[in-house]
């Protein structure tokens, strides 16, 4: 048991390969919640620099390496980018957006693999073959939970083509993932489905007057999770305190 409210167990604490730079080792202790969280508790992970994945929590404890740095955007202060401005631009004009309580169906599903695998997320298991994932692996990732949660739907016609899994606290929301069909990603039909869902949540967020919008750990040294430092202005955590990043 660790001394936090509520209480959390500690369920697993091991060095692992890293599984966003090679060759280099991870640890994440995973941990329990002994209960709901209420939203005030989310908010104080997050301050913390927590994350979460399915009902466990987990902060960066590598032995070697500060790469993955927490970031988290104040949504009264984001000034967004020409090009960030364009992809919500085009975004507005082509889909159309819903939320709504996280759901586990064979279209989520498929989408989510879809995702994975044409984007080149997909990881190899200990054996080195590639994880299926199924309704079950899905709600065990991103549906169950010990907070409170939504899901952003984007629409292009009728046809679902973007979901956004959002943690909701009392003063911060966090960006827990977001899956969307990657042929949109190919250069002739480009919605930039990505960004749009990320200002999306600023939008949102800062229409129901959510001060912090955590968008996870962002590492430079990553191709796949360097973005996150083109929202500007932002927060990292960086050896137990946020510091500020300005746009020059």
């Amino acid at each position: 048991m660790l001394p936090v409210m509520p209480p959390e167990i500690l369920v697993i604490d091991q060095e692992e390969p890293c599984p966003y730079l090679e060759g280099r080792t991870a640890r994440r202790p995973m941990r329990l919640p002994t209960r709901r969280l209420r939203p005030h508790e989310l908010d104080q992970r997050l301050e913390a620099g927590d994350r979460r994945a399915g009902p466990l929590f987990y902060a960066q404890a590598c032995p070697s390496c500060r790469a993955c740095e927490p970031l988290r955007i104040d949504t009264s202060r984001f000034v967004a980018t020409r090009g960030q401005r364009r992809a919500w631009s085009k975004g507005q004009r082509a889909l159309s957006m819903s939320l709504g309580p996280l759901v586990v169906d064979d279209e989520r599903v498929a989408l989510f693999d879809r995702h994975q695998s044409l984007r080149g997320l997909k990881r190899p298991g200990p054996d080195g073959s590639t994880r299926e994932f199924g309704p079950d692996e899905y709600h065990a990732f991103l549906v169950e939970r010990a907070v409170e949660a939504f899901e952003i739907r984007y629409f292009l016609g009728d046809r679902l083509v973007g979901v956004a899994i959002t943690d909701r606290g009392a003063d911060a929301w966090s960006a827990v993932y977001t899956y969307y069909e990657p042929e949109l990603a190919e250069p002739h039909r480009s919605l930039s489905l990505g960004t749009f869902s990320i200002l999306a949540q600023l939008e949102l967020a800062k229409r129901s007057k959510v001060r912090w919008l955590y968008l996870g750990l962002a590492i430079g040294e990553n191709e796949h999770m360097r973005y996150k430092l083109d929202y500007l202005p932002h927060e990292r955590r960086i050896d137990g305190a946020w510091s500020a990043f300005e746009r020059a």
